[in-house]
């Protein structure tokens, strides 16, 4: 956003490429599931993981992730498919396309400067030729308790190879094998990072794994289900980023839920695996605001295609957010 790199590469498990992208005014791409390799990536949930792109422009943003994409044996999660031009597809004309709005990211908890700004873009992509109408993804309200029980379950997984044995931290002044096993991964981890393993380790956990995991996983079908539904009539679906714009430094992070409410935008399209991208849309009291646009498996281009028409009809990608002296 400061202008001092042309790109940068984020890791999306639930939003975390799209949501900092929209935050800071820039483009941020969650790629398909298994279009870029895993490889090298500190896992946090597997299923969900994705490597993407973060650059200032959807145009540098198509090349860089056409650079990335590709099959790579070293990660069995990576599809063998072909990887397009995606800077072809940036043509400007979206004549024809047809554009849903997920009435669901409109609804409740989503604020009006959000809300206001995803219609004015949908009145965008209109006057440029495209088809727009309300869309309904009615199994999104269940998709925030379903990732955070997948999640915190991978991760629990996941984290327990960081035991200071084979490599990483490993903490000092330990009485025996158990003794560093603890003190390792006591002060390895944050209190984040422990509260999720936790969770985890209980959604897992013999005599609640049917009523947790294996319930989350049916409903993550479901998440899937509503976007394979949305698609065979749209070519790509609409919505925000997030339900806010940036958040005052420090005056959310003692009330974990409502941090983790913040993903209920982004969170449905890990669990359904398609790709995402978020691009300028607005601003409000100077923040900007982003516009997600999603798209079916693989089909990054016209994700691209549309993104790209709006960049180019719109200033907001080229003007800066305000930089306010912060009162200690």
């Amino acid at each position: 956003a400061a202008g001092e790199v042309p790109f940068t590469l984020g890791s999306d498990t639930g939003g975390s490429i799209r949501q900092p992208a929209a935050y800071c005014g820039v483009v941020g791409m969650k790629p398909t599931y298994g279009r870029v390799s895993r490889y090298g990536l500190v896992a946090f949930a597997s299923s969900l993981d994705q490597i993407g792109p973060v650059t200032r422009t959807v145009e540098d943003n198509a090349f860089l992730l056409s650079a990335i994409s590709g099959h790579d044996p070293y990660d069995s999660t990576s599809f063998d498919v072909d990887v397009p031009d995606f800077a072809s597809a940036l043509t400007g004309d979206i004549k024809g396309l047809k554009i849903g709005i997920a009435s669901e990211y409109l609804g409740e908890g989503v604020g009006e400067a959000s809300k206001n700004a995803v219609r004015e873009a949908a009145r965008v992509l209109e006057s440029l030729g495209a088809e727009v109408s309300e869309v309904s993804l009615p199994n999104t309200k269940y998709a925030l308790p379903a990732y955070y029980l997948l999640s915190s379950s991978e991760a629990s997984s996941n984290l327990a190879r960081f035991d200071g044995i084979r490599y990483g931290f490993r903490a000092e002044g330990v009485e025996d094998l158990e003794d560093l096993y603890k003190k390792t991964r006591s002060e390895g981890f944050g209190d984040e990072v422990k509260t999720r393993i936790m969770l985890g380790t209980f959604a897992l956990s013999s005599g609640f794994y049917d009523a947790y995991y294996k319930k989350a996983q049916k409903v993550r079908t479901l998440v899937q289900g509503d976007f394979m539904d949305a698609f065979e009539n749209y070519d790509v679906v609409i919505g925000p980023t997030a339900p806010t714009p940036a958040f005052k430094l420090g005056t959310q992070i003692d009330d974990p839920l409502t941090m983790y409410a913040n993903d209920i935008l982004t969170i449905p399209v890990n669990l359904a695996g398609v790709p995402a991208i978020s691009v300028p849309c607005g601003f409000t009291e100077g923040l900007p605001l982003g516009l997600q646009i999603i798209g079916r498996h693989f089909d990054e281009s016209t994700v691209y295609r549309v993104a790209h028409a709006f960049e180019q009809a719109t200033d907001y990608h080229k003007r800066m957010p305000e930089i306010r002296e912060v009162q200690a």
